[in-house]
């Protein structure tokens, strides 16, 4: 255990820390340089095409620290004791987007200490104070480590001093590195090893097992996979074990290490991180923050992870009722390799039977609808993104609405709340401006301001998290030319002043564009959502009128005219009578039509619409 050291890297998106990994595993020997590849850590296709890690991941490298023509004098006892020995280190990449500070959270218990990696052209960031509260709250080591110090834009005295002030930090203690060139990551796996302390055993180093489980993934040929941090004891394959919360048995198919692939060991010991195969293929077994531990074990279990709150809802249908149920296998498959994810079936009018699934953020939506298009080959009709709204109604009851086609009628409603916000903004000076203009069109309430070196400006602010999803981010990226960055977090529940705005398509309510916004902006977002859909939908066989409602009353209306056949076209001239009788036998021809039309909207206008131009 001495020689084993557990850390992960945390910081905001796009600071480098795939990068960093990357160079990481090849000084270290893990990868053979022929194998070698960008983002080698991100599996995913949607991970190597975005440039973004979605999905935290565990990998185990060797380390030999061995400096000799370092002097006695600039290193502590430890490090002296330890040199010419064979180090142990397990790294757990993390996301750096918002939407993901979930799984930064999990492999944050899972470790004993953190690289806070920051850009050297950026410098501190909003999620980099979420990141680092985090791991304050965990009482983790963290290791300060300036990034991209060979660009050419690098500030790093400048940055260098915003993190003194951050941590409170000696200059000497940033490790300044380049996960391009590779400078610098020599230095930092010695301050690892130097840094972070061995893992300590629960109860003994040779106590029953006990391991806590911080992801799991499905195969379907070995079952669930669960990926777990050995708290204490060890184990092997064939031993008996139980997952604690749901109380469940299985015999252990396979142990083993993430090198990065999957590889079987003998033995997973105490303070180690790995996987075990269950063999479990029903799903419900399996949840992150349980305990895993000897089957006839009766002492409380670990203490695990808080669930993960939806703040995003949106429905799910399928194009076609006939994948209804690969729709719903496919949900479930997806929700083995992300707890965060949730989901249940409900119904509707016009769309039939589909899924309310609750996300993170709007990213988080985005990637799971893309998943269920490319790795099950669906198409698939997303609504209108929502939230959760509490509403006390006329009778005296209160009811919680996770979609805006089951908010209740506006003559029903007495009151109204909504979720706030805590959002943290940093940015240039030269746009506070602007920006405190987008937060006033966005109903937040400006806190207190700090100014952080080099111009830039930090903002505390309040808002509602219905304003936070209606385009907020693309605002400030656009006002702030994209220098700005931002964090939220869920605050408390307030009184809204909101309304539910339903688009009508040919005289029926369709559920898939209803949606909940201010009242003071309904009038405005009536006639937008009206244009845009005018705009986008086909012309049909009939006469398609479009309308906005809100408040019982239609607030905008347009109509598309039908598409024509030219009845007139053989006709080379004569009487005006011949072609009014073809004209009156054409309109009552749309006329009847128009009794048993059902309009066809496609899955792009959908799309189109749930999109922010």
């Amino acid at each position: 255990m001495d020689h084993i050291r557990n850390f992960s890297i945390i910081a905001h998106i796009d600071h480098g820390k795939s990068t960093l990994a990357d160079r990481l595993l090849e000084v270290t020997g893990t990868i053979e340089k022929r194998k070698m590849r960008e983002q080698v850590l991100d599996n995913m296709e949607l991970e190597r095409e975005r440039g973004i890690t979605i999905k935290m991941q565990p990998v185990r490298m060797k380390y030999h620290l061995n400096h000799p023509e370092q002097n006695e004098g600039q290193r502590g006892p430890e490090a002296l004791k330890a040199e010419g020995q064979e180090f142990i280190l397990n790294l757990i990449d993390t996301p750096g987007h918002i939407d993901f500070s979930y799984e930064v959270s999990r492999a944050l218990r899972a470790v004993e200490g953190c690289l806070l990696l920051i850009d050297s052209t950026q410098g501190v960031q909003a999620q980099t104070l979420t990141t680092l509260s985090m791991a304050r709250e965990l009482g983790l080591v963290i290791i300060p480590v300036l990034s991209k110090i060979d660009s050419p834009l690098a500030r790093k005295q400048e940055v260098k001093e915003e993190i003194i002030r951050l941590l409170s930090c000696e200059a000497t203690d940033i490790i300044e590195t380049s996960g391009k060139t590779g400078e610098g990551v020599d230095t930092l796996l010695e301050e690892i090893v130097r840094r972070i302390p061995p893992p300590v055993p629960e109860i003994s180093q040779d106590g029953p097992f006990r391991a806590l489980v911080f992801d799991f993934s499905y195969s379907s040929h070995r079952g669930i996979v669960v990926y777990l941090r050995v708290m204490n004891g060890n184990v092997k394959k064939g031993m008996p074990l139980r997952f604690r919360a749901a109380n469940r048995s299985f015999t252990v198919l396979e142990a083993g290490i993430f090198s990065p692939a999957e590889k079987a060991v003998e033995t997973l010991s105490v303070g180690e991180i790995g996987y075990i195969v269950t063999g479990i293929k029903e799903s419900g077994f399996a949840s992150v923050g349980d305990t895993v531990s000897y089957d006839k074990d009766t002492t409380p279990p670990l203490p695990g992870y808080l669930q993960p709150h939806p703040v995003v809802w949106a429905s799910i249908y399928p194009e076609s009722q006939d994948d209804f149920d690969l729709l719903r296998q496919s949900l479930s498959r997806l929700k083995l390799s992300d707890s965060s994810f949730s989901h249940e079936e409900e119904s509707s009018g016009s769309l039939g039977r589909g899924f309310r699934c609750g996300f993170l953020g709007m990213l988080h939506l985005e990637i799971i609808t893309e998943r269920l298009r490319r790795e099950f080959g669906l198409t698939l009709i997303v609504t209108t993104p929502s939230i959760t709204y509490k509403v006390q109604l006329r009778n005296g009851k209160e009811v919680v609405v996770y979609s805006p086609a089951f908010f209740p009628e506006h003559g029903d409603i007495v009151r109204i709340w909504e979720p706030w916000t805590q959002v943290k903004m940093i940015m240039p000076s030269d746009y506070v401006g602007d920006i405190v203009r987008i937060l006033f069109d966005h109903e937040a309430v400006v806190g207190e301001t700090e100014t952080w070196g080099d111009r830039r400006v930090s903002l505390s602010v309040t808002m509602p998290l219905r304003e936070l999803m209606r385009n907020f981010f693309d605002a400030v990226k656009s006002a702030s030319s994209g220098f700005a960055s931002l964090s939220y977090t869920i605050s408390d529940m307030r009184e809204a002043d909101v309304v539910r705005l339903d688009i009508i398509v040919a005289d029926e309510i369709i559920p898939a564009f209803s949606r909940i916004v201010s009242r003071r902006v309904v009038e405005e977002e009536g006639e937008k959502s009206v244009e845009k859909l005018s705009t986008i939908l086909p012309r049909q066989m009939v006469t398609t009128k479009v309308q906005a409602k809100a408040m019982g009353r239609i607030l905008s209306s347009h109509t598309i005219s039908a598409l024509k056949k030219d009845v007139t076209a053989k006709l080379s001239g004569g009487d005006i009578s011949r072609k009014k009788k073809l004209w009156e036998k054409q309109k009552k021809g749309k006329k009847a039509m128009l009794e048993r039309a059902k309009i066809n909207i496609p899955q792009e206008v959908f799309l189109k619409m749930m999109r922010s131009d």
